[in-house]
């Protein structure tokens, strides 16, 4: 009875709603045929009624026909009307908000049924969709038979907001923010620019955010989503030239009616429109990009580059969104830039997210975990998604078909290349892994063959920057079908607009340069001096070269061999790169196979010289402190990679700097391992920063053996854990020489303090801490609070954006109470409220030694500016203190400024914000008589009036700022 009521009432309500808003809906409906067409597919309307419909002249009579018909019908045609609305969103933008205020929730049998799209706008946006998610849907791995759902595959990775300067500003953790208004360095710009490493994850992101758009989960206002891959630019020829249109449809996705019209909506509303252009490095081309001119008309044919181009700048659909990728080191002038975001690959969580969805055994992903724990390297290259993918599929295979633990024994990238490379030629054998006898290298020399012409194809494309092949480039190289079904290459698609070429490209950009590597290296015919040649711009005086440079399409050629180091791309570092690992002397046995033994001897010979000579290049200079550029940095990957001492300890011996900071160097923790190799010869103790990368507690793990050396060590900002605060306490209290430990912004508990506070008990020569924003409270606070009382030689602590609240205000007020060394603390957002701050004033009375404290950001209020007014007037030690948003008034400011008229000592005290104080004080004045007379300024706001405050003491002058009043 009560299901019964309901229904009569809810039929009753739809119709009683058209009835009640048929004036509003005769008003704001535009299109009638979409209601039209789904009444007649769904049996509610009649040929004859559409044709009455029809027969009407203008559109509200067309309505009220429609409205006068289905009222007729009866209450499913009424509430089916209203879902055809409510699906059709697209269609009916103005009716939106009215669907929601009635609240509409379409009943199930309504769900089922299939809304067409007969506006020609909105037919191309759904075909659009549906064509990128059938696209998206699967991501190709391994060879291309084998497809897995996106879904079941994809992992977050670490994406940093990245302000004009290159300093974090936070993290992005949801692709909508992408496109939000936080981080954006210029409003006037519409290009949000990613980078990162090779193998970072930047194109499965932008999968991501097409397979989402194409659900209808992301970026609701975009309607069009064009999603371009800048290699294919490379593809065209100089006389081509086409229009935007011709840019939009022919390459995306061509409407299936009036593509004038929705050509013509897209210049109207171009904030309905998204594009993703993937590899923005990849673009090869003569001129210089800056100088390509600007173009303004949608219409006119010009060259297509030229019209990628005006698009970033906003000349052409200016109000669309776009969003570029790049590797790491390529720029974007910041007009252009509206956000810049890095990606940082895999932390700990992520690797641990991604390691169980490719792994659905719960024991094999233990059994997986506890291995590469076991292996601190091989965990280290698993931060890369692309290097975790490879290994991951290698150890299945390994463990799948042979139970092997032969995975571990593998140390560096190279070394996972040439697994991947043996794991891709058996799966192709018909006896498998399990059953088969070959060595590596007898796997090799059996498909010698094959290789070669899979490298001589990747050479020839690194020569021309090429990473598109042909079916005739395919041919010319020698690579037959079973070639192809290795899975090295795959399929590109089609690139010339008409859909008549197949082309191909390799697997990633780093397994082409890995075969350029190796055809290099195997190849007989080339030298020793040619491989060197081969990615140098030019032989410096001295006879060595520098590593990361090359001669091809290089735009300037009359930069300096540094200016090379800094801009070089980085498919020719990963060749370089590569060259080193197949050149190193644990590889010699697996190449011997396949090439001259003489050959190979003379080419590592050749590469260890000019490696040598490299470290020369950066080593030899005045700066008394070297910060690392990342080019250095795959300097130091490449000596790694080489495995060889006679490269490493020159470059040891070279280094006299006081500290080297590779900061903002995209530093993984898989690098660490090359610093160590490096450092862990040094005769002297070094400073080491390493902040805001994405070293993580692996790192921390590969960085145990250069801790010996190590006197300063930066590793803010880099997703640490209390268990690498612990590895790093156990380590570094071994050796008693740390002076500085910089633990800023990573994810530190009480128990990571904990950890800190023994090394601060066994370590005196620890002087410095930062600590700031990490997750530490009162508990936390307290054990720091007693480790730096206990010491007699700590100097400086940093915890700022912590939560350690009064409990901890109180340790620290006990601790600083006639404590004899320490000269600096920041508590600054940490909670306190005024009884935190009394404790630390109170305690201040008694402290000679304190010169600086900053409670920036907490919650005292005007008893807390008493109590540290009292201080004042009897603490001289003092200098500098910042009480910048807390809670004074008026009230507050009159304790600070009696104490100042007694305290002449201070330099700085600050304590602006929320209807407060701020008082600056500059440098002391010598007056004629010798008396010392202080400059400085005070400035009120209680939010009513302001006042000018005119101290009697005559040892005080005070300026006013009007700009405040």
């Amino acid at each position: 009875m009560e299901e019964t009521a309901a229904c009569k009432q809810q039929v009753a309500s739809y119709l009683n709603l058209l009835a009640e808003h048929r004036v509003e809906l005769v008003n704001e409906i535009k299109n009638t045929e979409c209601i039209l067409e789904n009444l007649l597919q769904s049996g509610y309307f009649t040929t004859e009624d559409r044709e009455l419909v029809r027969r009407k002249r203008t559109r509200h009579d067309q309505v009220h026909e429609i409205l006068d018909i289905i009222c007729n019908k009866g209450h499913e045609a009424a509430e089916y009307f209203v879902y055809v609305m409510y699906k059709a969103k697209d269609v009916y933008p103005e009716l939106q908000d009215w669907i929601k205020i009635i609240e509409h929730q379409p009943s199930e049998h309504l769900v089922r049924k299939t809304i067409l799209f007969t506006d020609a706008v909105c037919q191309y946006s759904e075909k659009l969709r549906c064509q990128l998610k059938r696209e998206t849907k699967f991501v190709t791995s391994y060879v291309q038979k084998e497809d897995i759902l996106l879904d079941d595959t994809y992992t977050e990775t670490l994406m940093e907001l990245i302000n004009g300067v290159n300093e974090t500003k936070g993290t992005i953790s949801n692709l909508e923010d992408l496109f939000s208004d936080t981080g954006i360095i210029n409003e006037d710009a519409e290009t949000v620019f990613v980078t990162g490493d090779a193998g970072v994850g930047k194109t499965i992101l932008l999968q991501r955010l097409q397979n989402l758009w194409s659900k209808g989960e992301l970026c609701a206002d975009v309607k069009f989503f064009f999603k371009f891959r800048c290699r294919m630019f490379n593809s065209f020829r100089e006389e081509d030239k086409f229009s935007l249109r011709d840019l939009l449809f022919k390459y995306n996705c061509y409407p299936d009616k009036d593509a004038d019209e929705i050509f013509s909506y897209i210049r109207q509303h171009p904030d309905s429109v998204l594009f993703t252009l993937d590899g923005f490095d990849e673009i090869s081309v003569d001129c210089d990009l800056s100088d390509i001119p600007d173009v303004s008309s949608p219409f006119d044919p010009t060259h297509p580059l030229t019209l990628l181009m005006n698009l970033l700048r906003g000349k052409l659909l200016k109000g669309s969104k776009k969003l570029l990728t790049a590797r790491t080191g390529t720029n974007l002038p910041l007009r252009m830039v509206r956000k810049r975001v890095t990606l940082k690959g895999f932390t700990k969580d992520n690797l641990l997210q991604y390691l169980k969805k490719f792994f659905k055994n719960q024991p094999h992903q233990t059994l997986v975990l506890t291995q590469l724990e076991a292996n601190p390297h091989l965990c280290s290259l698993c931060s890369v998604p692309l290097f975790c993918w490879i290994i991951f599929k290698c150890y299945k295979h390994l463990q799948s078909e042979c139970n092997s633990q032969q995975i571990l024994d593998y140390v560096t990238l190279t070394d996972i290349y040439l697994l991947m490379l043996e794991v891709f030629l058996n799966r192709s054998s018909k006896t498998g892994l399990n059953k088969r006898n070959k060595s590596q290298s007898e796997t090799f020399k059996a498909k010698r063959d094959s290789l070669m012409s899979l490298g001589k194809l990747a050479k020839e494309g690194i020569e021309s920057n090429n990473f598109i092949f042909s079916q005739e480039q395919i041919a010319a190289a020698g690579i037959s079908e079973e070639d192809l079904q290795l899975g090295f290459v795959k399929s590109a698609g089609h690139y010339d607009g008409c859909g008549n070429q197949s082309t191909y490209e390799f697997l990633h950009l780093t397994l082409q340069s890995f075969f350029t590597a190796l055809f290099l290296v195997v190849n007989e015919r080339i030298s020793a001096k040619e491989i060197i040649m081969s990615f140098t711009g030019k032989i410096p005086h001295g006879g060595q070269s520098c590593p990361f440079t090359s001669s091809v399409s290089c735009k300037n050629t009359q930069r300096s061999s540094k200016e090379h180091l800094l801009v070089s791309q980085e498919h020719f570092q990963l060749i370089v790169f590569f060259l080193c690992g197949l050149l190193s002397k644990t590889k010699v046995d697996v190449l011997n196979h396949l090439t001259c033994q003489i050959s190979i001897q003379r080419k590592r010979a050749a590469l260890k010289s000019y490696l040598v000579g490299c470290v020369k290049t950066y080593m030899n200079n005045d700066f008394y402190r070297m910060q690392a550029v990342p080019s250095f940095k795959w300097l130091v990957r490449c000596i790694f990679e080489v495995q060889s001492k006679e490269v490493a300890r020159p470059a040891a011996k070279k280094i006299h700097q006081d500290y080297i900071k590779f900061t903002y160097c995209n530093v993984y923790s898989a690098d660490c391992s090359a610093i160590t190799f490096i450092l862990r010869d040094l005769q002297e103790t070094i400073g080491l920063e390493l902040d805001n990368n994405n070293i993580n507690d692996y790192g921390v793990r590969e960085l145990i053996h250069c801790f010996s050396k190590l006197r300063i060590i930066g590793l803010n900002a880099n997703q640490i854990t209390d268990e690498g605060v612990l590895v790093l306490s156990e380590e570094l209290r071994k050796y008693k020489i740390v002076q500085f430990l910089g633990l800023y912004k990573n994810q530190i508990t009480d128990a990571g303090a904990q950890y800190v506070s023994t090394l601060i008990d066994e370590c005196p020569s620890l002087l410095k801490l930062a600590i700031g924003y990490n997750m530490i409270t009162s508990e936390g606070g307290k054990r720091l609070a007693q480790a730096v009382q206990k010491s007699k030689t700590f100097k400086h602590l940093w915890m700022w954006g912590n939560q350690v609240g009064d409990l901890g205000a109180e340790a620290f007020a006990q601790a600083l109470r006639n404590h004899p060394s320490v000269k600096e603390l920041s508590l600054a957002a940490n909670g306190i409220s005024t009884e935190g701050g009394k404790y630390l004033a109170a305690a201040l009375e008694d402290n000679s030694f304190l010169k600086t404290l900053w409670l920036t950001a907490n919650k005292l209020d005007n008893e807390a500016a008493r109590w540290f007014g009292n201080m004042l007037k009897v603490n001289r030690s003092l200098q500098t203190l910042w009480l910048v948003e807390n809670n004074f008034t008026l009230i507050g400011a009159k304790h600070l400024i009696d104490a100042l008229k007694i305290n002449n000592s201070m330099q700085d005290i600050c304590s602006l914000l929320r209807m407060t104080v701020c008082l600056r004080f500059g440098g002391c004045l010598k007056e004629g008589n010798g008396n010392v007379k202080m400059k400085w300024q005070c400035i009120i706001d209680d939010d009513e009036h302001f006042t000018k405050i005119s101290p009697e003491a005559c040892t005080y002058t005070i300026n006013f700022s009007e700009q405040y009043l």
